[in-house]
C-alpha cells in the first residue's frame, strides 16, 4: 500500500525555520514527482513547491520563492522542505503528495500524505 508521512511541523515564531520531512513507503519512490501543497483554515489548497523524480527540476510557488527550498533523498525515500523566514502567513496544514510528472496541480498526484501542522506566531 502506497503511503507517505510527513513530519516537522510545529509551532514557531515569526522569522525561525522548520524542516518538513515527507517519508514515502509501498511504491517506486524514484518513479515519482513529489509535491508539497498547504492549507489554511477558510482558504484552497494551494501548492507550495514541487520536485521532478530525478531532482532535475523544481517549482516554488511566488509566495515562498527565495524562502522554501525542497529536495529529495531517494536513498531515503524522503523529500524534504527547508522552511526558512516562516510569516504568519505561512500557517497551514502541509501536504505531501506523489505523482508520476511534476505539477502544480494537485489534480496531478496519485498519493497523498495525512499532513502535518505549521503555526507561525507573531
Amino acid at each position: 500500500e502506497a503511503q507517505l508521512a510527513e513530519s516537522g511541523g510545529g509551532l514557531v515564531q515569526v522569522g525561525g525555520s522548520l524542516r518538513l520531512s515527507c517519508a514515502a513507503s509501498g511504491f517506486t519512490f524514484d518513479d515519482y514527482a513529489i509535491g508539497w501543497f498547504r492549507q489554511a483554515p477558510g482558504k484552497e489548497r494551494e501548492g507550495v513547491s514541487c520536485i521532478s523524480e530525478s531532482e532535475g527540476s523544481t517549482y516554488y510557488a511566488e509566495s515562498v520563492k527565495g524562502r522554501f527550498t525542497i529536495s529529495r533523498d531517494n536513498a531515503k525515500n524522503t523529500v524534504y522542505l527547508q522552511m526558512n523566514s516562516l510569516k504568519p502567513e505561512d500557517t497551514a496544514v502541509y501536504y505531501c503528495a506523489g505523482g508520476l510528472g511534476p505539477s502544480r496541480d494537485s489534480n496531478g498526484y496519485n498519493y497523498w500524505g495525512q499532513g502535518t501542522q505549521v503555526t507561525v506566531s507573531s
